[in-house]
């Protein structure tokens, strides 16, 4: 066995350690019992009274048997697996006999909901756990691709998003050329995923979240709500109906964060002086959601809305699945908008034209020219990241004023950086290269097109809404949905706040019609539906 055992991390004192003993019950545990192993569904919590047990990674095809954690009398196992549903990727093995309390999911939850103080711990406690698991437990699920395609970077922004622990390896790589021996895969294979031996060739976020046990099954529990979409909107009204009580669960088509989870500093948000990633912005709020019971399942498609029956709404999943609930809210948010320019979906599937500017998306354009397209914040902020990361930026404004659409403090700063150069009043009318972009070329009216270097081009032109699902809910013409107030007249039954035509269907966020498009404004949706929700629900 190699590796040593990782530091403890935060422990409970022993008044804390007793008050969550007192939700399990004590068992004895031989030596040489595994408690879990890699590929269980599910596993409890287990608190050490004078049992020793050993975290290990299973061996792999490439790697040895690891040691990762050692547990004795005072420690309690676990990590966000028993919040998430994700199968285990460890071994916990007892190793000299002695005495455990097991603590089932529900009575976690309810430990959790009713102990701050141990809540606060353990929370921290699986977080940290997870980073270990993350950056000592390779083999565990490991990714290897063309760094630059596509699907490679939508497979690794998946992982990233969902905080599964996982090694990436670069096909160009001598490690992942190795990898790709050893598991006898080809450049037609790739992205390709492996996990517990099994091979995952040509990967998406879909078959991993198969592999992973991520996808949506029922536990038996009658759902109260379900939210669709997972973006600022919807991780808040899952944030605020869990903790009401109402038994929830959050779908999303791709991954968590929405949009926001796409910005690479959000500097404007309450309570955030230095700015946050939206990407750690979403993880905050995926780890709150998970304390407080929120089952979350992504990818998780839906296709439609039965709306048969007044006070039971049902989710209609693209598998066939049905989920009937008391309510929904519809948080899905827009899909990004693109140019109608020849080759752009080549390009795009290439890699070379993004729609987010996180660090996956920016750290490999160092002293390389890039262009930004579109005036508002989200490409005020990509431009200003990619320029920290030594990108020379071109930013493409189609307007005449940079300040129209961009946030004071950020129109500053853009003018002001010497790496990044406004041009505005401009229009990208074609793409260059042959199978990577090279350059483009832009035009202002009246003038000859100019071509410039471009070796990724970064577009943030806004969005169309993605309401197409919710079939027998009122829109508008452009297909936002429409709430309250400005459903049309004649709308039967209370108008309550975000309520859609339908009694028990709520939308909120960028989805809904005359929304403001803020992370704050979106959140603030969130929580405000779930008061909506309770008084739908009075009665029953």
């Amino acid at each position: 066995m190699n590796g040593g055992a990782a530091q403890r991390g935060p422990v409970l004192n022993d008044e804390q350690f007793r008050r969550l003993a007192a939700y399990g019950q004590v068992e004895h545990a031989e030596a040489g019992r595994d408690l879990h192993v890699p590929g269980d569904g599910s596993y409890d919590v287990f608190l050490l009274l004078t049992a020793t047990v050993d975290i290990i990674r299973d061996a792999t095809a490439t790697e040895p048997e690891r040691l990762i954690f050692q547990g004795g009398p005072g420690d309690f196992l676990g990590e966000l697996n028993l919040l998430t549903g994700q199968h285990i990727y460890l071994t916990a093995r007892v190793v000299s006999a002695g005495t455990i309390v097991r603590i089932g999911a529900a009575k976690l939850r309810q430990a959790l909901s009713e102990q701050d103080d141990i809540a606060d711990l353990v929370l921290a406690a699986f977080r940290e756990r997870r980073e270990v698991i993350r950056s000592a437990a390779g083999g565990v699920l490991e990714i290897i691709g063309q760094p630059e395609t596509a699907e490679t970077l939508e497979l690794r922004t998946y992982v990233t998003q969902m905080l599964l622990p996982h090694t990436w390896r670069s096909a160009t790589s001598h490690p992942g050329r190795s990898l790709m021996t050893v598991a006898g895969l080809t450049a037609d294979d790739l992205p390709a995923a492996i996990s517990r031996g099994s091979v995952l060739r040509r990967a998406t976020p879909r078959t991993v979240a198969k592999a992973l046990g991520l996808t949506y099954q029922t536990d038996g529990r009658p759902v109260d709500l379900v939210v669709v979409g997972a973006g600022p909107a919807g991780l808040a009204a899952a944030v605020y109906g869990a903790s009401e009580g109402l038994v929830t669960v959050l779908l999303d088509r791709s991954g968590l964060g929405g949009q926001a989870a796409k910005s690479a500093r959000i500097e404007n948000y309450l309570g955030f002086p230095q700015g946050v990633s939206g990407s750690n912005l979403t993880r905050l709020a995926m780890i709150q959601a998970l304390k407080f019971g929120v089952r979350i399942h992504s990818p998780c498609a839906v296709t439609g809305l039965d709306l048969s029956d007044d006070r039971r709404p049902t989710v209609l999943l693209e598998d066939g699945a049905r989920i009937p609930c008391r309510a929904v809210i519809a948080a899905t948010g827009a899909d990004y908008r693109r140019l109608d320019i020849p080759r752009w979906a080549t390009f795009e599937k290439s890699g070379c034209i993004r729609y987010a500017a996180t660090e996956l998306d920016v750290g490999e354009y160092e002293n390389q020219p890039v262009t930004v397209v579109g005036g508002a914040n989200s490409a005020g902020q990509a431009a200003l990241s990619l320029a920290a990361h030594g990108a020379t930026v071109h930013l493409i404004v189609r307007g005449a004023d940079l300040g129209a659409g961009m946030s004071s403090y950020l129109t500053d700063r853009v003018r002001a950086h010497s790496r990044i150069h406004v041009r505005t009043d401009s229009t990208v009318r074609e793409l260059a290269g042959d199978d990577r972009l090279t350059s483009i070329a832009v035009e202002r009216p009246g003038e000859r097109p100019e071509r410039l270097a471009c070796h990724a081009l970064f577009c943030f032109i806004g969005a169309d809404p993605v309401s197409g699902w919710l079939s027998g809910v009122a829109k508008a013409d452009d297909g936002f949905v429409l709430t309250d107030s400005r459903l049309p007249a004649g709308s039967s039954g209370t108008r309550l706040p975000f309520q859609t035509s339908a009694p028990r269907v709520f939308a909120i966020g960028d989805l809904r019609s005359g929304s403001t498009k803020r992370v704050a404004t979106a959140v603030g949706d969130g929580a405000s539906a779930v008061s909506s929700v309770h008084v739908a629900l009075t009665g029953d």
